[in-house]
């Protein structure tokens, strides 16, 4: 019992350096992984082997990841696609139209080609114009003609 004792207090002391960790990162995954630690002192402290300790943990944390994942993913999707709020009215150049008649483009921005998708509501303006960010959606720039406010 005595090496149980010592690793339960280890899954213990690895819980709380995950909880502090995640005080400094703030995204919740560290949180959950923190929890799976914890199930896993637990565990360990009611005598279990340390495969139990290790395959219950595990399977909190990675159950708990997936939850906090697919929470952000939701919320992402709650508000419209525009998880990335930081990128909202910079401004891009029109390199050339995918699908003019649908609105898909491909800008310059950041250094790189992104594909991209004007507004319904705005005109087709000519390659080399600038156009602002209103959103993203995926992996695709919602455009417009002017900076929306922020």
């Amino acid at each position: 019992m005595g090496m149980n004792m010592e690793l339960w207090l280890v899954w213990l002391i690895l819980g709380f350096v995950l909880v502090i960790a995640e005080l400094l990162s703030g995204t919740f995954y560290l949180l959950v992984i923190a929890l799976g630690a914890f199930v896993a002192a637990a565990v360990a402290w009611s005598g279990a082997n340390t495969l139990v300790q290790a395959v219950l943990g595990s399977a909190v944390a990675l159950g708990g990841a997936w939850y906090v994942h697919h929470y952000h993913e939701a919320k992402r999707n709650r508000e419209g696609g525009q998880a990335n709020l930081l990128d909202r009215g910079q401004p891009v150049v029109l390199e050339g139209w995918s699908n003019e008649s649908a609105g898909l483009a491909r800008v310059r921005y950041r250094g790189t080609s992104w594909d991209a998708r004007v507004a319904a509501a705005e005109a087709r303006p000519a390659p080399g114009t600038t156009l602002y960010i209103d959103s993203q959606e995926g992996n695709t720039l919602v455009l417009v003609a002017a900076p929306p406010a922020r």
